[in-house]
């Protein structure tokens, strides 16, 4: 007689080498003891040495070293990371210096240009490593979000995310559904480094689009075929996806990754007081620079008001420190903000950032823009050094 389904699905699950319905068996691997495999119906169906994690790891770093490619080594860690999660995480914090390029910048640049053609070969088909919310499937959020609920553990839900629209990937441009290497790859830096539980970190991907036409004609591209959206689109749908993640996991951290410039700052003056979160290209960057910063104007010997500081670039990065040093100049010195404000100078790639350049500035650069230059406008970066 023809085994049921239930019976058919539990007679794979017990015999699933990476997919066991016990914790024990799917993370021990070749670890797991020889009685523990008699009770779980083991027997016969794996090899019959039992090794301990050292020698789990001395294998899995032997294969590691054979790559001879940083993308091949990317696909072999992410192939390890979804089938013995407990196996990659003790790789990687042994032998942190030599994975973090790996897993992180550089490589994951690349991982990221390629990530379509890639993807079948991180993780067994079907295996849950994030959301990928395709803008055409935003009014579905509450169906993908009960989706994931089902994909994990009772008592697992996500503690943070790291959510980002793969629209200004590192300095790649836009790469749109591809970019899902980020949120993974960051989130893998903070559990090694930080101590985040794996199980209870959520990478997403907006997958609402690009404007890179060589991904919209690879057929290849796993992304939605489309242009990305105008602003209002946008932001109706991020926001409608927000809530929802709000809602469904209140306490959730939610980090705002390589979004557009002019979306990223729109999406964090929105959220940033409505629920826990930041932007890392804002803020993130800012608070590292800042460290770096109070401890030069102490040993500078120059009053903090009497600072002129420069800034080569404006995108949200630069914008988002200099945001972070003008509140540091007001908090910590008492310099009022529209003195402070006036310490900053910009140059974007139309020269020194002025009100009365006559472009169009974008919104973020608009709090910087000078007032007195008396019609004097520096097209050029020694300009403005000189003027």
């Amino acid at each position: 007689m023809a085994p049921s389904e239930t019976d058919s699905g539990t007679s794979s699950a017990k015999r699933s080498r990476s997919g066991s319905p016990d914790p024990l068996a799917s993370t021990a691997g070749t670890a797991l003891p020889y009685a523990t495999r008699t009770a779980l119906h083991l027997k016969g169906l794996v090899p019959s040495g039992v090794e301990d994690f050292k020698m789990q790891e001395q294998r899995a770093l032997e294969q590691l070293n054979m790559k001879s490619t940083n993308m091949e080594k990317y696909m072999f860690l992410s192939w390890l990371r979804t089938t013995n999660l407990n196996l990659f995480y003790r790789l990687v914090l042994h032998n942190l210096k030599q994975i973090a390029p790996v897993i992180y910048t550089p490589t994951v640049g690349q991982a990221c240009q390629e990530y379509s053609h890639i993807y079948p070969f991180l993780a067994p088909p079907n295996a849950v490593d994030g959301l990928y919310i395709p803008l055409t499937e935003v009014d579905n959020i509450a169906e993908i979000i009960d989706n994931y609920r089902e994909s994990i553990a009772e008592g697992d839900e996500p503690e943070i995310t790291v959510i980002t629209d793969g629209s200004r990937i590192l300095g790649l441009g836009d790469l749109g559904m591809n970019g899902m290497g980020i949120p993974v790859g960051k989130l893998q830096l903070y559990v090694a480094a930080a101590g985040l539980n794996p199980d209870r970190c959520l990478p997403i991907v907006l997958d609402f689009g690009t404007n890179t036409e060589r991904y919209l004609e690879d057929p290849l591209y796993l992304g939605i075929r489309q242009h990305r959206p105008a602003d209002k689109e946008f932001y109706d749908a991020a926001n409608k996806v927000i809530d929802a993640l709000h809602a469904a996991f209140p306490n959730m951290f939610i980090q705002f990754e390589d979004f557009s410039t002019d979306h990223a700052f729109g999406l964090l003056d929105h959220w940033r007081r409505r629920t826990l979160c930041f932007n890392d290209d804002i803020q993130g960057t800012g608070c590292v620079v800042l460290g770096g910063f109070i401890s030069a104007v102490q040993q500078a010997g120059i009053p903090p008001k009497d600072q002129r500081i420069l800034f080569v670039g404006a995108g949200s990065a630069g914008v988002g420190v200099a945001k972070q040093l003008v509140d540091y100049f007001v908090i910590e010195h008492g310099i009022p903000e529209q003195q402070a404000k006036a310490m900053f100078w910009f140059v974007d790639s139309r020269g020194m950032i002025t009100a009365d350049r006559g472009d169009k500035l974008a919104e973020h650069k608009v709090y910087f823009a000078r007032h007195d230059n008396d019609g004097v406008q520096c097209k050029t970066l020694e300009d403005t050094v000189e003027y």
